[in-house]
């Protein structure tokens, strides 16, 4: 869902597939947060990766499986946790060109000043920034009490209309009070 765009030190634009979490097990496996709308497609044996920053790669898969619903993916070069950790943070970058008609990410200047809602309707504010982060994107929310940041992730923004300019959030209780920049 958060997809942000990330820019490409070499050539065009890049759009941010995955971000390398936590290291799984002792193998070299890593977990990944998924920026793409088309994992199966993306994360297969052999693809090569550029990488943000742009010193970790390029990256190329050696395996690929889902354990309880996550991607854990391990890179060639990268065999034991220590080299896993190492990737921690790391963005997997496509690039625009290899697949233009997808959606691969979203870019602050496409968001700020969408409206920002709760499912029943009601107004919270409007979008401000996006502000990228190792762990998780965060949506910035200029409310009329001041700025809110709310993780940019499925279950909390459950939808954007690019066309009403308009994005739902669900937050749990307090978390508007407890986001505040």
């Amino acid at each position: 869902m958060s997809n942000p765009q990330s820019p490409n030190t070499n050539t065009g634009a890049s759009y941010v597939a995955a971000r390398i979490g936590k290291p799984h097990g002792l193998r070299g496996e890593v977990t990944v947060q998924v920026h793409t709308d088309d994992p199966e497609g993306r994360f297969v044996l052999g693809a090569s990766f550029a990488t943000e920053p742009a010193e970790r790669g390029p990256l190329t898969l050696r395996g690929v499986r889902i354990h309880q619903g996550i991607y854990l993916l391990a890179f060639e070069g990268h065999t034991d946790r220590n080299a896993a950790e190492a990737l921690r943070g790391t963005r997997l970058l496509v690039e625009e060109t290899e697949e233009p008609d997808q959606d691969e990410g979203w870019r602050e200047e496409d968001l700020l000043g969408f409206a920002v809602v709760l499912p029943d309707g009601s107004a919270v504010g409007t979008i401000s920034a996006l502000h990228l982060r190792d762990v998780q994107d965060l949506l910035e929310v200029q409310t009329p009490g001041g700025p809110v940041l709310v993780p940019f992730v499925d279950d909390l923004v459950p939808e954007i209309d690019e066309d009403a300019r308009r994005i739902v959030i669900d937050p749990p209780p307090g978390l508007l009070e407890l986001g505040r920049s």
